[in-house]
């Protein structure tokens, strides 16, 4: 039997609450059984668990689309440092060889 490597790391992880908040909104939209609201999603099948997950991924999908639609940059600086690079990624864009 294999180990188990779990690579299905949070970027932040006090989003953790919020994705968990998440995942129960989706299975709810689905009309999933009641099984999972103890937090235990193993009772329910893979197709039940992979429709929950679908239904987040559509939903984080067409989340993105409005904030571009409406000109909010989806990838928007969170820090001032974040900002700086952004600023120097867009300076190094503008380099031009010398002739």
């Amino acid at each position: 039997m294999s180990t188990r490597n779990n690579s299905n790391q949070l970027v932040n992880p006090m989003a953790r609450q919020a994705l968990d908040k998440f995942k129960m909104e989706a299975a709810q939209e689905l009309n999933i059984r009641d099984e999972y609201k103890s937090g235990y999603w193993g009772n329910l099948t893979s197709r039940e668990c992979g429709a929950v997950g679908g239904q987040m991924v559509k939903k984080m999908i067409e989340h993105a689309q409005n904030q571009m639609a409406n000109g909010t940059n989806v990838n928007a600086p969170t820090s001032s440092q974040d900002a700086q690079n952004i600023n120097l990624g867009n300076q190094a864009g503008n380099f031009k060889p010398q002739q």
